[in-house]
């Protein structure tokens, strides 16, 4: 049997899904034990002050991304699980992938010739 990234990462979030109703169950019966009891020991369990993470962190940070309001990406959980595997630390590898992204940013407007600026252009930060 070939266990490929992809279905490893479809592995850790189902499994990540069925922890999270194990806790939504929890949270209806006794409201409140999500952020008071469920987050803060999850958060421990996924060592979220290292700035590094190991394999061992990954599969608890799956459960606290699910625990936000932003949907879970299954093709960031299989890239973490192709840098973890291939040993890289995370400053190298998201400093890679960072750089194109960075280039890729749109640039402010320039302001049109009545003075005005379009409005996804405006920049606060330079003082008149």
């Amino acid at each position: 049997m070939n266990l490929t990234t992809d279905h490893l990462a479809d592995i850790l979030i189902g499994i990540a899904r069925a922890q999270n109703a194990v806790i939504d169950a929890f949270d209806r019966a006794s409201p409140g034990f999500r952020t008071q009891h469920a987050a803060p020991l999850i958060t421990l369990a996924a060592n979220m002050r290292a700035g590094d993470p190991r394999m061992i962190d990954l599969s608890a940070r799956i459960l606290m991304r699910l625990q936000g309001r932003v949907a879970l990406d299954a093709a960031q959980v299989k890239a973490d699980l192709e840098r973890l595997m291939s040993g890289k630390p995370a400053s190298a590898a998201t400093g890679t992938a960072a750089a194109p992204k960075a280039a890729a940013a749109p640039k402010p407007a320039a302001p049109s010739a009545a003075g005005t600026a379009d409005a996804s252009g405006l920049d606060f930060s330079i003082k008149p």
